[in-house]
């Protein structure tokens, strides 16, 4: 039945036992903890909409692709252009990270959404390039040249060649 709440209680469980992650993929996404917590929302609601018709082993994967959704159309509606902060000042950072954490969030948010998304799954969620195509409904050929485009972008942008990621043919 469509539009009803389910009643399994494995999507409790599901939630109780994902939510940190989501909410973490949700940060590393939109940049901003309000926006992660209403991705992450909006996610889960769609997913218990559905939650007869998804298989528990995927699971992930679908609520990690309705996130990478909302984001991206969050993106390109004209009415989302407004940026918030990407932390708050008062967070603590270690001194040393300090400068370099700065540098590269302002050049990941700085990322078209698809590459953005690409990468957050690739190096933050350890994702191959195969589960990453699946999260997003796109071929592997499609990941590795977002990959590309998206670490080529970063690089230049940070200056961080050395300690930046070496392009792989394959991460699995």
């Amino acid at each position: 039945m469509a539009g009803v709440m389910p009643t399994e209680p494995d999507f409790g469980e599901y939630v109780l036992a994902r939510r940190s992650a989501l909410l973490r993929f949700a940060l590393a996404m939109s940049g901003n903890p309000a926006d992660a917590e209403d991705l992450v929302q909006t996610a889960l609601t769609k997913t218990a909409l559905r939650w007869s018709s998804v298989r528990r082993e995927s699971a992930d994967a679908y609520v990690r692709r309705a996130i990478v959704r909302l984001h991206i159309n969050r993106w390109r509606s004209p009415l989302s252009r407004e940026r918030t902060a990407a932390s708050l000042p008062d967070q603590a950072v270690p001194p040393e990270d300090s400068e370099t954490r700065q540098v590269v969030w302002a050049a990941l948010a700085g990322l078209p959404p698809k590459q953005r998304a690409v990468i957050v799954l690739r190096y933050y969620e350890d994702l191959s390039e195969a589960d990453i195509a699946t999260v997003l409904g796109c071929s592997r050929g499609t990941v590795k040249s977002q990959a590309s485009k998206a670490m080529a972008h970063l690089r230049a942008m940070t200056g961080l060649r050395d300690d930046f990621p070496a392009e792989e043919a394959s991460h699995e």
